[in-house]
C-alpha cells in the first residue's frame, strides 16, 4: 500500500508546476550559452527560485495540514513537531 503524504492529493500539479521550474532552469542555462545579459539571466534565476518558493509553502502548508494533524509520519509530541516544522522553515528562509 502506497504511503499517504500531505501532498499526496495534489501531486499531479506539484510535479506539473516542477517541470514548469525545471524548464525556467533549462531556459536560464540555454540563456547562459546564447551569452545573453547578465540582468536578463538573473531576472530568470530569481524568477525560477519564487517558483521553488511558492512550491515550498505549498508542501508546508500541505504538511502541516495533514502529516501534523496525525495523518503523516510527523512526531507525536507538539515541541517536536513545532522543531521540525521551524527546522523546514529555517532551511527554507536561510537560502
Amino acid at each position: 500500500m502506497a504511503t499517504i503524504r500531505g501532498y499526496t492529493a495534489s501531486k499531479d500539479q506539484l510535479l506539473g508546476r516542477l517541470a514548469r521550474v525545471e524548464g525556467q532552469v533549462r531556459g536560464v542555462s540555454g540563456m547562459v550559452e546564447e551569452d545573453r545579459y547578465c540582468i536578463d539571466v538573473l531576472t530568470q534565476i530569481a524568477a525560477a527560485r519564487a517558483a521553488l518558493e511558492q512550491i515550498s509553502l505549498g508542501l508546508l502548508d500541505q504538511h502541516a495540514r495533514h502529516c501534523m494533524l496525525g495523518e503523516g509520519e510527523a512526531p507525536e509530541s507538539p515541541d517536536e513537531q513545532v522543531q521540525e516544522l521551524m527546522g523546514a522553515v529555517g532551511r527554507l528562509v536561510k537560502g
